[in-house]
């Protein structure tokens, strides 16, 4: 994890609060390293996660992990992880019969109208257990990245009912996070895609936008993250607070700083 935006977000692995839904956001650039820093601080702590990994292979989040202090290989054996390869599992999905269940059930279908399969699946992994076997925290849910899941034929209606019922799952019922990052199309039309980016927005509790910079390519600034709280109050108002900071991406840590103040212009 990256302590210069725990610092931002007021959080730690100590004291993170619970049945929240994070969305992260990124347009015109990578936001990948929101999606390990959130993996990272939910395994230091000590919270079971499932990961709904459908963009890379499991080795490579272990090889970033490593370097963010966390290893995903024992997380795993140690069954604290739970991690569905997407790229791997859409092979597995053609050689199976077809009354087999699978999570990826919907990439034999031509037109995908439930992620059911997938649900049960996130369900499963996630549901307490029993007081033999190690304690965790609380559950949390992350995907990386619900994006995919359309441009495979998933229908938009699909994908927010895949997200409402795992919200009520995790986030209500057993009291745990959900984190999913979604990219904006921002230089082309993509009706579902905004929808989708738009009905999770409403739900959100936290956003975490990561820009690429208008000006193009810097090698001391590499993008733009705004953070926005959205925090319910009694009333059906609602209360929000944005922050802006320009970041640098290292090895092992991303510095964060105010726009137009990066160390390397002053």
């Amino acid at each position: 994890m990256f302590p210069e935006l725990n610092n931002l977000l007021n959080t730690t692995p100590d004291r993170a609060e619970q049945g929240k839904l994070t969305l992260l956001c990124d347009a015109k650039t990578d936001g990948s390293f929101l999606v390990h820093h959130f993996l990272s601080f939910y395994l230091k702590a000590n919270c079971k996660v499932c990961f709904v990994a459908l963009i890379q292979s499991f080795s490579h989040y272990n090889i970033v992990g490593q370097k963010l202090g966390v290893s995903l290989t024992t997380a795993r054996e140690r069954g604290q992880l739970v991690f569905l390869e997407g790229l791997k599992s859409s092979v597995d999905v053609f050689f199976r019969a077809q009354e087999e269940p699978h999570p990826l059930q919907f990439l034999r279908e031509a037109n995908a109208e439930t992620l059911q399969p997938l649900y049960e699946f996130v369900r499963e992994a996630l549901k307490p257990v029993d007081s033999g076997e190690a304690a965790w925290r609380y559950p949390v849910l992350l995907v990386d990245d619900l994006s995919v899941l359309l441009s495979l034929g998933v229908g938009v209606v699909a994908v927010l009912d895949f997200v409402h019922y795992c919200r009520a799952t995790v986030c209500w019922e057993l009291k745990g996070n959900m984190v999913a990052l979604v990219h904006d199309s921002v230089d082309t039309e993509d009706e579902e895609n905004d929808v989708l980016l738009n009905g999770l927005s409403h739900q959100s509790h936290l956003i975490l936008r990561a820009e690429g910079l208008a000006t193009g390519f810097c090698r001391d600034v590499h993008g733009q993250l705004t953070i926005l709280w959205r925090r319910a109050l009694r009333t059906t108002a609602q209360r929000e607070q944005i922050l802006t900071y320009q970041y640098k991406i290292q090895d092992k840590n991303v510095s964060f700083f105010a726009r137009g103040m990066s160390p390397a212009v002053l």
